[in-house]
């Protein structure tokens, strides 16, 4: 049996990646599986460290940003449909699974064209136009939570989580994971992450208010990403309460030591967080494409399991809300509560599975 996985441009897309073709590879251990990404994303690093093959194709996504910069972008596409012909020519797939990026319309588009059973993952709440547009021909569409039927056809919709890293699986004692960033268990601790490149609201926000952590016996975990790093390190100077670094290492010494967690609402920082059960203060993105960080956050305020700050309010409102959360013990429990209830640890075997029954069903495996 061989599968392609199509997809990439952030962890939000190659963690679940990853987490289906492990599944894949422990249900059904002979099977081939190779990767399509996009020339020059992150995709192209992180796949071949894990231990699979990838092929990378000239595809770009369009930028919102500068009008300018995608007038290459009709060719690019073009060139990518004639680079998947070949690829799909060669390898000869019995399936292919789309993640998300900018790889994985014109292989799943190719796909469907030549009558190739296709699987979509959608992470968030409120999917891409792209997906959308391939889910009508898609043989079934992988779902994080209720209420996709507005976005595509009810029929081929599965309930199934998102796939999270196999990190969290491991239960790690609070002051263990406290020593690792040399905090003490005397104090609460908080978590702010930065994303990758760096939160610039949140980041700022943070770095305007430091003093309030030590005023109200806290403690910080600030990974900050690369472009607010060294700004973080001049901030974190002999203050003995904070730990700040660009990027973790071990994220699950991060949430194991933390009791709040302050984050955007990227569908896997979202999984991850509801797998761990901590209360969270959710701040979105709100330039990610149709919103949709908002859309997952709301979806989880919704059901009374996090808060959410707007972006353009975190300077005013994300200090008072963190205040207001870690000083009410009542609710701080009931969103850790409600948010672990919303997790699923074997959306990866869940996925796999369904793939492998189809493909073997049609395909007399």
């Amino acid at each position: 049996m061989k599968i392609i996985i199509a997809g990439g441009g952030t962890g939000g897309h190659i963690f679940p990646a990853l987490a289906i073709a492990n599944a894949l590879k422990n249900q059904m251990p002979a099977i081939e599986i190779l990767f399509v990404g996009a020339l020059g994303k992150m995709e192209m690093e992180k796949i071949p460290a894990a231990g699979y093959t990838i092929v990378g194709i000239d595809i770009a996504g369009y930028n919102r940003s500068s009008l300018i910069k995608n007038i290459g972008l009709p060719l690019k596409l073009i060139k990518s449909f004639f680079q998947v012909r070949k690829i799909l020519k060669s390898f000869k797939p019995d399936a292919v699974i789309g993640v998300g990026g900018y790889s994985s319309f014109p292989v799943l588009r190719s796909a469907q064209t030549a009558s190739i059973p296709t699987f979509i993952h959608e992470a968030n709440s409120l999917p891409g136009k792209s997906n959308i547009i391939l889910g009508k021909r898609a043989t079934e569409i992988f779902v994080p939570v209720e209420g996709m039927e507005k976005y595509f056809p009810a029929e081929k919709i599965k309930i199934t989580g998102n796939p999270v890293r196999n990190i969290f699986s491991k239960k790690i004692p609070k002051n263990e994971a406290l020593e690792f960033f040399g905090l003490k268990p005397s104090f609460k601790t908080v978590f702010v992450m930065g994303g990758s490149l760096g939160a610039k609201s949140i980041n700022e926000t943070v770095e305007e208010n430091i003093d309030f952590f030590k005023k109200n016996n806290l403690q910080l975990i600030w990974q900050t990403g690369k472009n607010y790093a060294a700004k973080a390190a001049k901030v974190e100077e002999e203050r003995m309460n904070i730990w700040t670094n660009a990027f973790i290492d071990k994220m699950e010494n991060a949430y194991a030591a933390s009791d709040l967690v302050v984050a955007r609402a990227g569908a896997m920082t979202i999984a991850e967080i509801c797998v761990v059960g901590k209360p969270a203060i959710f701040v979105p993105f709100p330039f990610a494409a149709e919103d949709h960080q908002t859309a997952n956050a709301l979806t989880l305020v919704n059901k009374k399991a996090a808060l959410m700050v707007p972006d353009a309010k975190a300077k005013s409102e994300l200090f008072p809300c963190l205040l207001q959360l870690i000083k009410n013990e009542e609710l701080m429990k009931q969103l850790a509560h409600n948010i672990l209830e919303m997790s699923n640890t074997n959306a990866d075997e869940i996925i796999a599975g369904e793939i492998l029954k189809h493909i073997s069903r049609s395909k007399n495996f």
